[in-house]
């Protein structure tokens, strides 16, 4: 068989974990066909994958691996995950910035997507408590030098977490100073009895003061984490006025997260509510 070249290694690895997710487990010789790829390419999919710490191998194939709500994921982990799905929902979300505002982004890959979609926006202030997305606006104004209308960025201090956000009370006292037009926050699950939720403590005290901060909160989550619940809860749906998520959200979720929010944003749709 011959390898399928349009595919990165990331971006089978993330097709592979979204149809392990969906259908509970998943055999190799699926894979080989859905793919396009030789066995031992899968195998080595796999292999990675379960070093990441995201699904099981078992003989033949391969089954989620059902993580405890304490259980947080690194940066580098999830970055490979969903990467057309975060393209897609940054792109949306970008739609929303006014340039001449005062944004917050939380940490995320996701919001570290969006931050890339921003740094040709003239005039904004952006509050961050991850060190990858400030890295992001430092990174652009190093390559094209100091420029007129670049990005004013305020890096909150604070406890670097598992994925590069900066927690606990310095973030927090930090936070607490500023107010913000809108915060763009990434989250680790979303469900409509738990509300945004995430495993680390420290980081959801920190988000709170980001919601609490901002006058309009913009979700953005991929469709792999509705239905997720972390250790702690830091916001209700009835908080946010926005979720910008992917298509493949399914349709009863989509009808259960129009109950509790403002608006739903689902990339690469039309937005309904483009006006509100």
């Amino acid at each position: 068989m011959s390898e399928n070249q349009n595919l990165l290694a990331e971006q089978r690895r993330a097709l592979i974990l979204d149809e392990v997710r969906r259908r509970g487990g998943v055999r190799v010789n699926e894979l080989t066909r859905k793919l396009g790829v030789s066995d031992m390419t899968v195998r080595r999919d796999l292999d990675a994958l379960a070093r990441q710490g995201v699904l099981e191998k078992v003989h033949g194939g391969a089954v989620p691996v059902m993580e405890a709500s304490t259980h947080e994921p690194g940066f580098e982990a999830k970055s490979g995950l969903e990467l057309t799905a975060k393209e897609d929902i940054a792109k949306a979300a970008a739609q929303l910035v006014t340039p001449g505002s005062a944004i917050a982004l939380s940490g995320g890959t996701t919001t570290y997507a969006l931050a890339h979609h921003l740094v040709d926006l003239p005039d904004l202030t952006v509050v961050t408590n991850s060190v990858r997305v400030a890295d992001v606006f430092h990174g652009a104004q190093r390559t094209s030098g100091p420029r007129q209308g670049a990005a004013t960025v305020v890096l909150t201090g604070g406890v670097r977490t598992p994925s590069d956000s900066l927690v606990g009370p310095v973030a927090d006292q930090a936070i607490a100073a500023l107010h913000f037009d809108v915060l763009f926050l990434g989250v680790h699950g979303i469900s409509a009895e738990a509300g945004l939720s995430t495993p680390n403590l420290a980081e959801a005290e920190t988000n709170r003061r980001l919601v609490q901060s901002a006058r309009r909160v913009v979700v953005v989550a991929d469709h792999t984490k509705w239905g997720v619940v972390g250790l702690s809860s830091f916001a209700a749906l009835e908080q946010v006025d926005t979720l910008v998520t992917d298509a493949g959200l399914p349709g009863a979720a989509r009808a259960e997260i129009s109950e509790h929010l403002r608006r739903l944003v689902v990339a690469g749709e039309p937005d309904e509510d483009a006006d509100i």
